[in-house]
């Protein structure tokens, strides 16, 4: 791999007046910014519709956007919404986004703006191209018309044509607006990487729309759902309760669905990770029966199968496999039989020995390194909370020796960059020496999380002249 460098920061947290993240002006300044620091990469968290609880790793749809992503701005420009909506709209705090806010109001003035727009040829060109995020249009028009319960239990099987018609306006805009971010960011010399969740919610357009992938029952209720088992960290495991994938009959038609999908998110971005890529090489199955993950157990995934059909598809994209946690001997194959670079994390470093594969003294061209993940701690507030004997041998690895140890970020992080990791990312809090109130998610915990967002001013704060120097000392330009 090429020697390259980047932020983790998803579009949610940057700064704007509008309650949330979006693909106006200050994506624009992003990758400004990326550009002066002589980074070359902008990582995010998957785009889809997120769930009750702001997770983009939950959704309606596989093949959604975010509402909240498309900039207002842009639609006053476009003679969409009035001067008097916008300044309605106008955010209480930059700090965090306003989640129940948004819920509350966004859709309402979105559906205005759908109203208004006249290029009815241009949507109806974007759906022909994009059929599952068609379906997702037509899933969530029909939801609305059932009251909003799940979709095995519907009753109205015609969906509303004005609701329709205001969720295809929403995803044609999405994909409008971040199309002309992306070109602008490769045009700077920026890739764009993108976060494939591995499995869907059962109440999605995803299951709705392709029943016969998925392993359920003639109810349409799963058989078996997802989860891990039991560790030193959760007695009765993890129960995630997404149902599983029916590989025999995914393979049987050529892994169609999954191929749509990779495409589909190839279009977004110039590379993707593929979350939880062990679970293609094995799979944790839980009958749907139970209340924990204990009685659960391991089956054979696709593997290569899957890989090789994938690779078609994707061509030279950057596919990533985020091999984290428990991994066996199995799954360390197939992540190298695959060719795609795996994940190395900093803080997990240090709960071993020397031979510990996330030491950046192990790490192989072919991977991408972290000084932390969206689920991880900042730098900052994992130094803090870490006992005295990690800490001590975290400076000592890195070649601190100062008496203060509040400036020890700097060793940490020259000490990733000099790396022989092909790919280096930094969370953008990590950027700032921000402490753990501004992590994007703790897992486990329901509420608090994916809020978290960066101000203009705050921006300023980081020393570009210092990252660049770095980025050109240690070769990642």
């Amino acid at each position: 791999m090429k020697r390259q460098s980047g932020v983790l920061m998803h579009v949610s947290a940057l700064w704007g007046e509008y309650s949330e993240g979006a693909f106006g002006e200050a994506a624009y300044e992003w990758i400004d910014f990326l550009c002066d620091c002589g980074f070359s990469v902008w990582q995010t968290l998957p785009f889809c519709l997120p769930d009750e609880y702001s997770s983009p790793y939950k959704s309606y749809s596989a093949f959604s956007g975010n509402p909240y992503f498309i900039d207002l701005p842009t639609l006053f420009k476009e003679g969409l919404i009035t001067k008097s909506e916008l300044a309605e709209a106008r955010q209480c705090s930059p700090y965090v986004c306003e989640f129940e806010r948004l819920k509350a109001e966004r859709y309402a003035l979105l559906s205005k703006a759908a109203k208004r727009f006249k290029d009815k040829t241009a949507i109806e060109g974007f759906l022909s191209s994009h059929p599952q995020s068609a379906k997702f249009c037509e899933f969530m028009a029909l939801r609305e018309a059932n009251g909003g319960i799940e979709w095995t239990k519907w009753t109205e099987n015609t969906p509303d044509k004005n609701t329709l018609e205001i969720w295809q306006f929403i995803q044609y805009q999405f994909f409008k607006q971040w199309a002309s971010v992306k070109e602008y960011a490769n045009r700077r010399g920026i890739s764009i990487i993108g976060d494939v969740p591995i499995y869907v919610a059962h109440d999605s357009a995803d299951v709705w729309a392709n029943p016969e992938q998925f392993q359920l029952d003639g109810r349409y209720q799963p058989t078996n759902v997802a989860g891990v088992p039991p560790d030193y960290f959760c007695e009765d495991g993890q129960l995630w309760g997404n149902p599983l994938y029916d590989w025999k009959k995914m393979k049987a038609d050529g892994f169609s669905w999954w191929k749509e999908r990779m495409l589909f998110m190839t279009e977004l971005f110039d590379g993707v990770r593929i979350d939880h890529f062990r679970g293609l090489e094995s799979y944790f199955s839980i009958p749907a029966t139970e209340k924990t993950a204990r009685n659960g157990k391991w089956v054979k995934g696709p593997g290569m199968a899957l890989i090789k059909e994938l690779k078609k598809v994707c061509g030279d994209k950057l596919l990533i496999a985020e091999d984290l946690g428990d991994i066996t001997p199995a799954v360390h194959k197939l992540v190298k039989d695959s060719g795609f670079p795996g994940m190395r994390v900093l803080q997990f470093g240090f709960l071993g020995d020397e031979s510990s594969p996330h030491l950046p003294h192990n790490y192989e061209n072919n991977c991408i390194a972290y000084t932390g993940t969206h689920d991880n701690n900042t730098l900052l507030g994992y130094v803090w909370e870490i006992d005295e004997s990690t800490r001590r041998q975290l400076f000592a690895y890195c070649g601190y020796s100062g008496g203060d140890w509040d400036h020890c970020y700097d060793a940490i992080m020259r000490t990733m960059l000099a790396s022989h990791a092909g790919m280096l990312i930094f969370p953008v809090q990590d950027l700032l020496f921000y402490g753990s109130d501004t992590r994007f998610n703790t897992p486990g915990k329901s509420d608090g999380n994916w809020a978290y967002r960066l101000t203009r001013e705050q921006l300023k704060n980081i020393d570009r002249a210092k990252f660049r120097e770095w980025n050109r000392r240690y070769g990642r330009t």
